[in-house]
């Protein structure tokens, strides 16, 4: 999920258009038409009002989205949809925390009403759920051959929603390591290295059990694609050492940045994107993708059932996976981008901090093929290993 440290270090909106010729997003609806009104039986949804009705409403995060640089109010690709389309969206950035916002809208779900929203982005890990409690819609993709052409391989096919046919990726990211390397001294090349007896009480671990395990799981050589109980326990444990002897100074939201910043914290557990914004105030600030892997995560697109405006919602999908428009799109959120054709349009660009952007394995993977294949998508937990797993789990970070 997206964080809220500075992007004053990337290129600006006006530099990247200049950069690629004014090209970016002007391609990616040409010829599109309304499409016929979507009607399906049962509880997914009520009769969709895309055709009679030009709108929908989108819920994301805060700072996920592009916007202009003399007006922050103003978002230059949904601006660029609506004129393509006709189409207004209604963008509300009010999910700050995945189980709130479950909490928000799960009531009206439960009880077969629409959420009031036709289109949201949440963490896979909470992705897994609504799609377990049938409260997604399946996504119609001949209606988006973008997203069937585009869509990263590494993320095509989830153990959640096998083929994504309930989700599609709005932007992606790793867990992995962050460490000052002028303060520590040394270099960070796998987790067991946050154990070491120099980073005593200077490391932090993520929270949430479903951002923490993965990697923690990849330290001790587990296929995150396949792990067992027996496996999450084994981390379990050697956390509740590492706690215990104080090697661990707190368990973080996404307020770690500052500890790394103040130099509070020399090692810590940590997303891409918010590293790409340190790095460049401090270039000191590495990011690790350990020697034994790390999570591949992503954040992604659903419409809830009884959404109005389902193939509105479809087309503004396929739109964000126009290589140019995601190319836009990268240029500012610095996650990893999961649309690698737009590395390509980036790479063309003639601004050199923009075309820089192209090499950047944290945006795209493929730009460093060693890094690329040590990258895996976790398998998410079970509803019914999660009681077990978050009481245990829950205990050691209070501890």
């Amino acid at each position: 999920m997206p964080k809220t440290s500075s992007r004053t270090s990337q290129p600006s909106r006006r530099s990247f258009l200049a950069a690629l010729g004014g090209a970016a997003g002007v391609g990616a609806l040409a010829g599109c038409g309304v499409p016929a009104a979507y009607v399906e039986p049962g509880d997914r949804a009520v009769t969709d009002m895309s055709a009679a009705e030009h709108k929908l409403t989108w819920a994301n995060w805060p700072l996920y989205i592009d916007t202009a640089d003399d007006d922050p109010g103003r978002r230059p690709t949904l601006e660029a949809f609506g004129k393509r389309t006709g189409i207004s969206v209604d963008y509300v950035e009010e999910i700050n925390d995945n189980d709130e916002f479950f909490g928000k809208i799960s009531p009206a779900l439960m009880n077969h009403r629409s959420t009031g929203r036709d289109l949201i982005v949440i963490s896979d890990w909470m992705c897994a759920r609504y799609v377990r409690l049938g409260w997604v819609q399946e996504m119609d993709r001949a209606r988006q051959p973008n997203v069937a052409r585009h869509l990263d391989p590494l993320l095509r096919s989830p153990a959640f929603d096998k083929g994504r046919r309930f989700t599609v990726p709005w932007q992606s990211g790793i867990t992995g390591i962050a460490y000052d390397r002028r303060r520590l001294g040394r270099e960070i090349r796998g987790v067991a290295d946050l154990w070491a007896p120099d980073l005593k009480g200077r490391v932090t671990l993520l929270s949430g059990l479903d951002e923490a395990f993965a990697l923690l799981m990849q330290g001790n050589g587990v296929d995150v694609t396949r792990w067992t109980p027996d496996d999450f326990h084994r981390v379990c444990e050697r956390v509740e050492r590492e706690v215990r002897r104080g090697q661990i100074r707190r368990f973080t939201g996404n307020d770690y940045t500052k500890d790394l910043v103040s130099g509070d914290v020399l090692a810590c557990q940590a997303y891409s994107g918010d590293v790409i914004q340190l790095q460049a105030d401090n270039p000191d600030i590495r990011f690790v993708v350990p020697e034994e892997g790390a999570e591949l995560w992503s954040d992604s697109l659903m419409i809830p059932n009884r959404a109005r405006h389902k193939a509105n919602a479809e087309r503004l999908i396929d739109y964000y996976y126009d290589p140019e428009v995601a190319a836009e799109l990268a240029a500012w959120v610095t996650y990893v981008c999961p649309v690698p054709a737009a590395r390509a349009i980036l790479a063309a660009a003639g601004d050199r901090d923009t075309a820089a952007l192209a090499d950047n394995p944290l945006i795209f993977p493929e730009a460093d093929r060693a890094l690329r294949e040590r990258l895996a998508v976790a398998r998410d937990i079970t509803a019914t290993e999660r009681v077990e797993f978050a009481e245990r789990w829950n205990r050691i970070v209070g501890l």
